[in-house]
């Protein structure tokens, strides 16, 4: 048996190791699992009536798209009535669903940290990849660096399993490795030359040039750590390969991919933080008896024929969430399942697609050992922060915070 405190003293390195069944049982016994977070938006709304139900509280009624988790009931929390505050209308607010930047869109508007990202940081490399970022469509995602930059998002399963799973050949861990090398002398020479401008800056230049030096002390970090992690062996899974779905009307099937690779990622413990967010602007989705684009349907007008094929690709998106539970909770670690330590958030950034009325997004927070099983109804006409949930979830991540973006206090359940 190997006992798993002894093998962390004596490899020097603070490693996460997956929870294997061959750790010893003392060590099972008092483990205390990592906590993660996983947010999932679907960026065409989810049509409110479907979803949300007259009744709060544990005893409401089920709805369309609730029937469709009646088995996770009492894994998830339902909520009406949040949003971030100043997002205007049109999609734009698709971008800032996990920053909560204001005005998005509008001249001279820079996002903001996301919350995966903010995440990530407090963490820091615990994890080969501090965070994961995915996307159904393209490469754009939801995830923004502190300098309101765009981390892309990886699109294609096959090429992120390879990253998190597929050894690679020596050559090509080689070709990595030189490639860091030479990124941390870069930032060397900047840092050098940049040092040089304080001697004639000024008083505001000084402070721009120090948020400057921190945030390249930052990346040689990084780079650093990524470094050390090259050198370790990737941890081996049963599941093959996926293979990518070029056809990205296929949307479900590029929905279902993407999840599947979420229990490999938490169980490996490669990552704690993961996005996702499901786009799709290309064509008639392959869902029996829809003959018309999901972003064209998401503007129905009220039109009941309209309504009924969104209802089709809705139920359909929901029911990959479903199946995605239902992976989550069989999958079991120590103290319980995968799903009671990741905390899920499942939503849009639009609360009416049909008006791009920002308001009211739909939200589902599942897991995460949490107790769960009711629907809370804020006010929709004066809408709770979607940060304030942020903030909870933050916490229950064990990372101590009192405020994020435009939160006004914490959201808990």
């Amino acid at each position: 048996m190997i006992d798993r405190r002894k093998f962390l003293k004596a490899s020097g390195v603070g490693l996460a190791l997956p929870l294997l069944e061959s750790m010893s049982p003392a060590w099972a016994k008092d483990a205390v699992a990592p906590k993660r977070a996983v947010f999932l938006c679907t960026t065409l709304g989810l049509h409110a009536p479907a979803l949300f139900p007259k009744k709060t509280g544990a005893d409401y009624e089920l709805t369309d798209y609730l029937g469709l988790l009646k088995e996770h009931r009492k894994d998830f929390t339902l909520f009406s009535g949040l949003s971030h505050p100043g997002q205007g209308g049109e999609h734009q607010c698709e971008m800032t669903w996990l920053s909560a930047a204001p005005n998005p869109g509008m001249d001279g508007f820079r996002n903001s940290i996301s919350i995966d990202q903010y995440a990530a940081a407090k963490l820091g490399y615990v994890t080969r990849f501090p965070s994961v970022s995915l996307s159904s469509d393209t490469p754009k995602s939801q995830s923004y660096t502190s300098s309101g930059v765009m981390i892309p998002a990886e699109y294609r399963p096959s090429r992120m399993f390879a990253k998190m799973f597929l050894q690679g050949k020596p050559e090509e861990v080689a070709r990595q490795k030189q490639k860091l090398i030479d990124g941390r002398s870069i930032l060397d020479e900047l840092m050098g030359q940049t040092k040089a401008l304080l001697k004639t800056a000024t008083a505001a230049d000084r402070e721009r040039l120090q948020e400057y030096f921190d945030s390249v002390r930052t990346a040689e970090k990084d780079l650093a750590e990524a470094q050390a992690w090259l050198g370790r062996p990737k941890p081996e899974v049963k599941a093959a390969q996926p293979k990518d779905i070029y056809d990205k009307t296929d949307l479900i099937g590029r929905i279902k991919l993407l999840l599947n690779l979420v229990p490999l990622i938490v169980q490996t413990d490669s990552s704690r933080v993961i996005s996702i967010v499901i786009q799709n602007n290309h064509g008639i989705p392959q869902v029996a008896g829809v003959d018309s684009e999901h972003h064209n349907l998401s503007h129905h007008g009220r039109d009941p024929k309209r309504i009924e094929q969104l209802l089709k690709i809705e139920r359909a998106i929901v029911g990959c969430f479903g199946d995605f539970l239902a992976q989550m909770k069989t999958k079991h670690e120590a103290g319980g399942t995968l799903l009671d330590n990741t905390l899920t958030l499942f939503g849009s950034n639009l609360g009416n697609a049909s008006a791009h009325d920002p308001r009211n997004n739909p939200i589902l927070l599942a897991g995460g050992g949490l107790k769960h099983g009711r629907y809370l109804a804020h006010n929709t006409k004066s809408n709770t922060p979607l940060c304030n949930l942020f903030v909870h979830m933050l916490n229950q991540m064990g990372l101590e915070t009192e405020s994020f973006a435009s939160s006004t206090g914490e959201l808990k359940l």
